[in-house]
């Protein structure tokens, strides 16, 4: 699955990537995430590329550090995903709504809570799917964390992934973390934050 070569150039361990079952998709496939897909193992399940959900996590981290903390708006209505999320929020500082997601808050101005984030990231379009209507009423760009059954035209960029396991979504927040700070200059490149993994992943 991996190149020697290409392990070391990864995020993070290939070891880590696979014991977070991060690459584990749905034993349902949907046209837009089958350039994802490795390989369906005997059970069903499809099997996501680790070197392409490397990539993208990468590459998102650079598009979501071209924001200001205050900007940005992570939204998270399954539970596996809190405890990330809520972490991601406290290391970086920006705003997010783990649960229910209140329907207006970045589109109607009457509101008290009325704000306009500037980019928008979910945890899966399906769930998220208020928060998605929202960001593209508002014309914010919508990075989404997508599992192969995941439909994506409402989406402006896709994390392929495994977006239900509270392991691997504890990664890959962990890892947006460490690169957003890295990106924005507030966290040397050879250095990480001070909250452990786990403190990303909930029971």
């Amino acid at each position: 699955m991996a190149a020697t070569t290409e392990t070391e150039t990864l995020l993070a361990p290939l070891e880590q990537y696979l014991a977070s079952g991060i690459h584990i998709g749905t034993k349902f496939r949907t046209k837009h995430m089958e350039p994802f897909i490795y390989k369906v193992n005997p059970n069903g399940l499809c099997v996501l590329n680790v070197q392409e959900i490397d990539r993208r996590i990468g590459l998102a981290a650079k598009i979501i550090a071209k924001y200001n903390p205050e900007d940005i708006l992570v939204v998270c209505r399954r539970e596996n995903g809190w405890k990330a999320v809520k972490a991601f929020a406290k290391v970086t500082n920006v705003k997010f709504f783990a649960g229910r997601y209140p329907a207006g808050i970045i589109t109607n101005p009457n509101l008290e809570t009325f704000f306009e984030p500037k980019l928008m990231v979910v945890v899966d379009p399906w769930p998220d799917k208020n928060a998605v209507h929202d960001g593209i009423i508002s014309g914010i760009p919508i990075v989404a964390l997508c599992d192969t059954n995941n439909t994506t035209e409402n989406v402006d960029y896709i994390i392929p992934c495994n977006n239900k396991g509270s392991k691997s979504l504890g990664l890959i927040f962990y890892i947006l973390a460490n690169k957003y700070l890295q990106e924005r200059g507030l966290l040397p490149k050879d250095k990480v934050i001070e909250m452990p993994p786990a403190d990303f992943v909930g029971e």
